[in-house]
């Protein structure tokens, strides 16, 4: 029975029609700065990171706040709107565009994964899909948000837990594969 089915073969592998979007020079510039003020836990200082952000291609807003140990693969593929928090260790692997609409949390840990390989192929190919957090969403410790998902307004993600679809406005979702939980109410 196995003899009958197709086998998977990493060496037709051939990634050559994804582009990163940037030439060598900046790819590497990027690659070492992220090393260096982004996912250094040695260098705490916030204040250059929004402006590193913007020198590599990013829109960044104002008062957006960036904790050390963060990792961004492209940040010429990336859009922060105001007053939004990534927390330390966060992970923004945006192969593809991501955008954070304003007041956006990314807590702890939590991962952006907005590439993938088709394993249904015998190839592996990449696949990749636009990711987008509107207004007031909250991304919770260690939870992974995957391509392709779009949060919907105020929604949240609770920690640890897996976004395989889009969420809805004003829930809270948990769990892998993620589900709704319970509306977000919000007071003063």
């Amino acid at each position: 029975m196995n003899g009958e089915r197709r086998s998977v073969d990493l060496s037709r592998f051939d990634n050559s029609d994804f582009s990163i979007g940037a030439g060598a020079v900046k790819y590497t510039l990027w690659y070492f700065t992220n090393a260096l003020f982004f996912l250094n836990p040695l260098f705490p200082f916030r204040t250059p990171k929004p402006w590193l952000l913007r020198l590599f291609g990013a829109k960044v807003g104002k008062g957006v706040v960036i904790h050390p140990r963060v990792n961004i693969k492209f940040p010429w593929k990336l859009t922060i709107g105001d007053h939004c928090w990534i927390g330390q260790a966060a992970w923004l692997d945006n192969i593809d565009k991501l955008t954070l609409e304003d007041h956006v949390v990314i807590s702890q840990g939590a991962m952006i994964i907005i590439g993938s390989h088709d394993y249904k192929k015998v190839d592996y190919p990449t696949m990749s899909k636009p990711v987008v957090l509107e207004r007031g969403c909250w991304v919770g410790a260690g939870a992974m948000v995957l391509l392709g998902v779009r949060m919907k307004t105020h929604s949240v993600l609770a920690a640890c837990s897996v976004a395989t679809t889009d969420l809805e406005p004003y829930m809270i979702y948990r769990g892998n594969p993620a589900k709704p939980a319970r509306e977000r109410v919000i007071s003063e």
